[in-house]
């Protein structure tokens, strides 16, 4: 890579947060040169830099902790709260700079001044709060000190030279900036060397021999913010073409002073649909407003090919069910649109692959091949010539998650030959399968994104993770899908709506209202203020249970037998209720956004 321009004020690496009574003091300890302290009051968040730290006494003695990079700020109802990062772990390196992974992080309350609120304010202000306590166990963060993680290789390479003398956070690319929304409230105040971009994804790396050349392999992963959320609450695509779980996933390798980067992408299928949790174990798929899938799905591709050049859409739905009208809707939105720069390509994975014949993805790459070749990847070698990737792979199936990985590990897999057949490092014929260290790693490597992806997205590991780790199906991997499937069903009904509520509240979806009518978040009425599926279940088991009793009794005194039958009535009542009033029961977000038809 050709040297890389110094920001005009590097980040600050490791600071000393002071807890004071009426404010907080970050201090930058790792020797940075003219550094100032950052002052954050706590009765109105106000911001200022100081010279030095403000004197202790025994009445204002300070919690002091080390922190590792200040995340953003939130601003609620009448408090505002701070984001900072208190542990990380060096998960590897981007072409020569390390890179970070948040392990822990805090909010830091900046709420004296609820104290003057009025009571229905200091409610909402606590029903706020309580999301991010959620935010706090966001999964997947990652940060680098020196370099942009939001960019790829080739379009960090790109950036010309007044770009690369920025601030990190104002190279970065806004839709993969994790933390974009939080650090607005920090921007204004200049302070770039406490702006520290974040991105929520996946990083892994290894390092394997071929002969006598030794290749390191990365492979990060890019979450879009623009949709972003969990599972059950963010399907397809809002109005202007953003969908769900979409993925910048790039492929790197370093060899003999070559560079070369690969990027595919995955995004769910780009019009209005959903599919709302109602306690059934696979809910309807809904399609909202059909007569404009066909804008929102040019909305969508338009907007990646400016951003990547070609597209090849590849659509793994099958063709039965729900999945084959949102696969028919689909492939009819795209008929307007399809050029030489856009193609759309369905393949049936369920029908052709089954459950265990991966092998059968080849038939796949014989149609992709073509595609693959002639818009390429970036090359770049120690003099600087380079080779650019013209376009991009488009992979969808429902959750964008298991079926989407397998298919994307087999192209990485077919492009990596490449790449290493063009440096001089595999004959014509050669193939990772023919090195068992390099075939290992780079199937541990692909099985470890898709978990980290699905983690963020459903709130389990990807399935069929035996089969991408050692390319074998065993007793031990079915079972675990079995769990992991329960799990998904479990969070999807119980959980993922309050988690939706956090991340639209952390990533600026939902604007909290500072003055006016305010609305608690889970403020509700009705039916839905009692309705509690673990005290139905209760219920249904002590029904149960008393029935079995009388049952018992039957043979004793005759009139149990009424008994029994009247218990298993109201049992099976209460489940009928629960099963018809499904949606009730569930966890759903509470913002009002979600009101809002295709959003």
């Amino acid at each position: 890579m050709k040297e890389k321009a110094e920001p005009v004020q590097k980040l600050y690496t490791r600071m000393r947060l002071w807890e004071f009574p009426d404010e907080y003091v970050i201090e930058p300890t790792d020797g940075s040169s003219a550094s100032s302290s950052l002052s954050i009051s706590l009765v109105d968040a106000s911001m200022k830099l100081i010279d030095s730290i403000p004197e202790c006494s025994s009445f204002r003695v300070p919690k002091i902790q080390m922190i590792f990079g200040v995340v953003g700020m939130l601003k609620l109802v009448a408090g505002s709260y701070l984001f900072v990062i208190t542990e990380r772990k060096c998960v590897g390196s981007y072409l020569g700079h390390p890179i970070f992974k948040v392990i822990s992080l805090k909010v830091l309350p900046c709420v004296h001044s609820v104290k003057n609120s009025t009571p229905e304010q200091k409610k909402v202000e606590n029903e706020f709060s309580r999301l991010l306590k959620v935010a706090e166990r966001t999964t997947g963060l990652y940060f680098s000190y020196d370099t942009n993680l939001t960019l790829s290789t080739q379009r960090l390479y790109d950036l010309g030279n007044e770009s690369k003398m920025l601030p990190l956070w104002r190279q970065a690319e806004p839709r993969f900036l994790w933390n974009s929304y939080m650090l607005e409230a920090l921007i204004d105040k200049k302070l770039d060397p406490y702006l520290l971009p974040v991105v929520q994804g996946s990083f892994h790396n290894f390092q394997a021999t071929i002969e006598k050349e030794i290749v390191d392999v990365t492979l990060i992963a890019r979450r879009c913010t623009r949709r972003n959320g969990t599972r059950m609450w963010r399907r397809g695509a809002d109005s202007e073409g953003h969908v769900a779980n979409f993925v910048e996933t790039e492929q790197i390798i370093q060899i003999n002073g070559f560079t070369s980067s690969f990027v595919q992408v995955r995004g769910s299928i780009p019009f209005l649909w959903e599919q709302i949790v109602d306690l059934t174990y696979k809910p309807k798929f809904e399609i909202v407003r059909p007569e404009e899938a066909p804008q929102i799905a040019e909305r969508h591709f338009l907007d990646l090919r400016k951003m990547y050049g070609s597209v090849l859409a590849v659509d793994l739905l099958n063709k039965h069910g729900g999945e084959g009208r949102l696969s028919d809707m689909f492939s009819n939105a795209m008929q307007p649109i399809v050029s030489e720069d856009l193609r759309y390509l369905h393949f049936d994975f369920t029908k052709i692959c089954g459950h265990v014949h991966f092998e059968r993805l080849s038939f796949l790459y014989d149609q992709i091949a073509d595609f693959l070749v002639k818009n390429g990847y970036f090359l770049l070698n120690e003099g600087s010539e380079k080779m650019e990737q013209l376009g991009v792979v488009r992979t969808n199936c429902i959750d964008c998650l298991d079926r989407t990985n397998i298919t994307q590990s087999m192209i990485g897999r077919k492009i990596l030959e490449l790449q290493l057949r063009r440096i001089g490092v595999f004959a014509a014929e050669e193939t990772i399968s023919s090195h068992p260290k390099l075939d290992r790693c780079f199937r541990i490597l692909w099985a470890n994104h898709g978990d980290d992806i699905s983690i963020q997205y459903s709130g389990t590991a990807a399935l069929k993770g035996d089969l991408v780790r050692s390319g074998q199906r065993r007793v031990q991997g079915i079972l675990k899908d079995r769990y992991i499937s329960f799990k998904r069903y479990y969070l999807n009904n119980f959980s993922d709506g309050t988690k939706q509520d956090a991340i639209d509240l952390l990533q600026g979806h939902y604007k909290v209202s500072v003055g006016g009518d305010i609305t608690p978040p889970s403020q509700t009425g009705g039916l839905e203020a009692i309705a509690s599926f673990p005290l139905a279940l209760c219920l249904v088991l002590i029904g149960l249970l008393l029935t079995t009793m009388s049952l018992g009794q039957v043979g004793n005194d005759p009139r149990h037998l009424l008994f029994s039958v009247v218990w298993g009535s109201i049992s099976v009542g209460i489940a009928s209720f629960v099963r018809a009033k499904g949606r009730v029961f569930c966890n759903r977000p509470r913002l009002q956004l979600h009101d809002k038809p295709g959003y």
